[in-house]
Parts: structure tokens; sequence; C-alpha cells
């Protein structure tokens, strides 16, 4: 059961009980019999039809709350007076009431609608040079999906100050890092513990708040659902290092950042001639090939390198190559001075 459920069949149970005192006082049900019982049935229904109201308004938010009811206001002054104009002075008093509450349920319906459309932005039309805006700008909410605590880049980004703003991190994330922490798949174990030990280096830096937020959303079965319906809610951007969860987040206009993306906007770019220092950690697959690598992984094969396997030498750039996996240099050994 939900925390929510529970609090509705609390709700009822007062609601019946309501109904049942107030049955024993009124004097249309003292001394009837069962009045009681008809005073909790009564009580009863009061609470089912709110519960059924707040059931069809799920989804309702405060901001169109606030919009409908200043739509309601609008709509309700354009009738009053459209009402008092002197158009219906001659009109008789039944047909005048019927007027008034056409006029009352059209205003106030049209009126409720065109708020809810409208943006914040509309309203300084209708208050000229008034612009609606929070007193306390909200915090920059950055929120961390389980690949990016466990990739550990993002703690590296908080330390060297790229990132600003308040960190959250859903129970229901740190759930999910506890569990694969507990795997009995050594891999899996290892990266959760990885994860744990990050969150913890992130929670250390004093630069930056880390909050653990206790927001969850049961209906969702799926912690992706989860994490783009709290960034939603919460006007949170996520940072993730899931490219499918990156591309569901950008198609429901949730504001996001993919690691993987940045590191590939970040990465030096290398022009033919260049010289890089380089270790050959293993042979190539032609004849004569060393391969290294650079620090951010992409792959150098050097001309008549393999001679030079683990050793550190000085490489010239002389051709790249793009392919689906990311950018292959190849490079030759540089000769010695006076060769």
């Amino acid at each position: 059961m939900t925390p929510l459920w529970a609090i509705r069949i609390l709700f009822l149970g007062l609601c019946m009980m309501a109904g049942f005192a107030i049955s024993q006082v009124r004097p249309e049900f003292v001394g009837q019999s069962h009045s009681g019982l008809v005073g909790m049935v009564i009580g009863f229904g009061f609470g089912g039809l709110l519960i059924a109201v707040d059931e069809m308004l799920k989804g309702f938010s405060l901001r169109a709350f606030s919009a409908t009811t200043f739509g309601l206001l609008l709509g309700t002054v354009v009738a009053m007076l459209v009402d008092n104009s002197g158009l219906f002075e001659n009109t008789d008093a039944k047909v005048r009431w019927l007027i008034r509450l056409g006029l009352f349920l059209s205003f106030g319906y049209i009126g409720i609608i065109l708020a809810i459309r409208s943006n914040k932005e509309d309203f300084s039309l209708i208050i000229p040079y008034v612009r609606f805006s929070p007193q306390n700008k909200p915090d920059n909410l950055l929120l961390l999906d389980t690949s990016v605590i466990i990739d550990g880049r993002i703690a590296d980004l908080i330390e060297a100050h790229f990132l600003e703003g308040l960190i959250v991190v859903p129970r229901f994330v740190l759930k999910e890092l506890q569990q694969v922490a507990d795997s009995a798949d050594a891999i899996k174990r290892a990266r959760g513990r990885r994860g744990l030990e990050m969150l913890n280096r992130i929670q250390r830096n004093t630069t930056m708040e880390v909050r653990i937020h206790d927001g969850d959303f049961p209906e969702e079965k799926d912690v992706d659902a989860k994490l783009v319906r709290l960034a939603r809610n919460l006007n949170a951007r996520l940072y993730t290092n899931d490219y499918n969860l990156a591309k569901v987040a950008e198609l429901q206009q949730v504001s996001c950042l993919n690691l993987h993306e940045v590191a590939k906007c970040l990465k030096v770019i290398l022009l033919p001639g260049e010289m890089l220092q380089l270790k050959i950690v293993r042979e190539g697959k032609d004849k004569g090939q060393g391969i290294g690598y650079l620090p951010d992984g992409t792959m150098v094969v050097v001309t008549n390198g393999q001679s030079h396997i683990g050793q550190q030498v000085e490489v010239q750039v002389q051709s790249l190559l793009q392919t689906g996996a990311g950018i292959i240099v190849f490079a030759e050994i540089k000769p010695p001075m006076g060769a």
C-alpha cells in the first residue's frame, strides 16, 4: 500500500467517525433507528466523493490551479461588467437570472481555458510592467543518475569548479547503487562500490551541497522513468552516461547532459605533423606496427613501432582516420637528430 492510499483510508475513516458523531446530535437523526449507521454512510459517501475528485485531479499542478483561479476571477469580472452594462435592464426577472447564470458560466469557462493555455509572460499584457518572478531564485539543481556516479568524472568536474549548483541524488538511485554493490557478480560489485566511493567523494566536497531526495514514483517500475519525472518536477538538469536515457529525456523536453557527449567535444584535435609523447604497449595488426593510446583513449598506430613495445617514444602524426568507434591516429617514430 502506498503512503497516499494510507492517508486516503485514514481520511475516509475520519469522515465516517464525523458522520456518526453528527448523527448523534442532529435533531432529524436523534431517536431514529440506525441513525449512527446512516451517519457513517453519509460520511463515507462524502469522503469517497472527495477522494474521487482527488483522483480525477491527478497531474493537476499548483501552477494549473493558480491559473484556473485567476482565469475564473477574470471571467467573473468580465461577466459582472456585461451584466451591469444596462443591456438587460428591461428583461423579466426570471429571464435576467438565466442571463446572469449564462454570463458567469460562459465567461468563467473562457477565462479558465485562456489562463491555462497562457504562460507567465502573457500576464504582463494584462498587468503592464509587472513580471511574475520569485523573490528567491531557485537553486541550480543537478540530478545524478547511477551511471554518472559510477563513472566518477562528475566528481572531477565538481572539484575543478566546472559545475555549480545543488547536487540531488534520489534515494531510489542510492538504493540501486547499494543493490549493485551487493551483487554476486564481482564486476557489478566492484562498480557499485566505486559508485558509493564516488558519492562519498562528492559529499566531502565543501564547494557544493549534496541532498538525498526522498521523492519516488511507485507507479513507475523503471528507474529511468522515475529520473525523468523527478527532473521535470524539480526543474533540474539530469546528468547521465546512458545514451537511451538522454534521448528519452530529450523527447520529454527534460534538460539532460550526457558526459560521453561532453568528452567527445573536449577531445584534443590533432593535425598532421604534430609531435606526441607516447608509450607503445602492443604490436599492431600489420607487420612492424606498434599500438599506443592517448590519455583520452584514442588509439595511435605507429609505423615501425613494434621494436619499441614497452618504451616511451616521440612520434609524429601522419594522418587521422574517422571510424564508427572514434578516431584512429597514424604516426611514425620521430627519427633521431642528425639521422
